[in-house]
């Protein structure tokens, strides 16, 4: 494996990590001491197929769940030993997230599931709540904005959660396959988003996905398989979203 070495600063470092799920026989290997540096301002693709450790990766370093072994830093502060209050302000300051799976509120509309996030990081970061009629056009659901979730399309419900995470200005932005759900004309729009907070807003990007095409666009590729770092690679001359086809 290789380890190309940058002078950027860390946005999250893990050290000699692993996660296990379970005990004894039946116990699950998601990582095996990982090292990693993740840069800031990065736009990184993690690739690997079902059972790699793809969405564990993504998890220990939104805070979602605390490694066997090892240490999780992000931003500066070890997640390691923190509790759940103090993992909970880690998520909402500093993490945003895109779930595969969406995790919208039903009884909300598009509009009011991303202004919820605006509302509660409001008083800690300021003006996020102007920004959700534009972070909703930048998503192409400016005219949807009063729709349920159940009014929307699998795809619409899918650019809600991107903007939903965006809005937040989050200097950590974690997507675990925010395309999946998209056709590509739809997609290249979304990688597109995802390009411009890491160059131009200078977030720190972690997309997790099973479409290789994406690593082309992509600063930085991680490819796992059970649960290590097979290969890291940077792109010297990463493609336009637009060129990204699948």
């Amino acid at each position: 494996m290789s380890s190309p070495a940058t002078t950027t600063t860390a946005a999250a470092t893990l050290t000699g990590v692993s996660k296990t799920f379970g005990e004894g026989p039946t116990a699950v290997h998601a990582l095996a001491d990982v090292d990693l540096d993740i840069a800031a301002g990065d736009l990184t693709v993690v690739l690997g197929p079902s059972g790699s450790g793809k969405t564990t990766l993504l998890n220990l370093v939104g805070g979602i769940q605390h490694p066997t072994r090892g240490r999780v830093v992000v931003a500066g502060r070890d997640l390691t030993g923190l509790g759940p209050d103090e993992l909970t302000d880690v998520r909402r300051d500093t993490v945003g997230f895109v779930f595969q799976f969406f995790n919208l509120v039903p009884t909300l509309t598009a509009r009011e599931n991303v202004a919820l996030i605006a509302e509660l990081t409001d008083g800690h970061r300021g003006g996020v709540g102007d920004r959700v009629e534009e972070v909703l056009s930048r998503v192409g659901l400016a005219a949807r904005g009063d729709h349920f979730p159940g009014q929307l399309s699998g795809g619409e419900q899918q650019r809600v959660a991107i903007a939903r995470a965006v809005v937040k200005q989050p200097p950590v932005l974690l997507c675990d396959e925010p395309t999946g759900a998209l056709d590509i004309e739809t997609g290249r729009t979304i990688l597109e988003l995802l390009r411009q907070e890491a160059r131009d807003a200078g977030r720190t990007v972690v997309i997790v996905t099973h479409n290789a095409a994406i690593a082309a666009m992509a600063d930085r590729v991680l490819r796992l398989r059970s649960g290590r770092i097979e290969r890291d690679t940077r792109n010297e001359h990463p493609v336009d979203p637009s060129e990204v086809d699948w």
